[in-house]
């Protein structure tokens, strides 16, 4: 009777099934553990602004002073008077209009946030802020 040839090399296949279990499982359970908190964010569409109605332009000067321009006319307002201005402007045209707030970089938050306060009182509900894009 022969004897048979005792083998020295290790078999891997059982190894191998065993990880490809544990990958498996892994991969389903991962999005499971993903934790975070619900928030009902406002849903918002963002468009260029439309050339067919000309905006009202707001601009709050690094003084303070408040500049009012619609279709190619300039005129510096007081703060008192901006609501009757916007709101006249409003009425003229039968659209709706949108204004156009830009302040001076300088200038103090609080007063910006004064123009849109009354902007608000003018029943003005489309209002934007002027940016100035990165780099420039």
């Amino acid at each position: 009777m022969k004897r048979r040839r005792l083998m020295a090399e290790m078999n891997v296949v059982p190894y191998i099934d065993v990880s490809l279990v544990l990958l498996v499982i892994f991969m389903l359970s991962a999005p499971l553990l993903t934790q975070g908190v619900n928030v009902n964010l406002p849903k918002g569409v963002t468009k260029p602004v439309s050339d067919k109605i000309p905006p009202v332009l707001i601009s709050v000067t690094r003084q303070g002073a408040i500049l009012v321009q619609y279709k190619g006319h300039h005129s510096a307002v007081a703060l008192d008077e901006l609501a009757t201005t916007v709101g006249h402007i409003a009425a003229a045209s039968h659209d709706q209009v949108q204004v156009l707030v830009g302040g001076d970089a300088h200038v103090d938050y609080g007063k910006v946030m004064a123009v849109m306060a009354r902007l608000q009182e003018a029943g003005i509900s489309h209002v934007g802020l002027l940016t100035r894009p990165e780099g420039h």
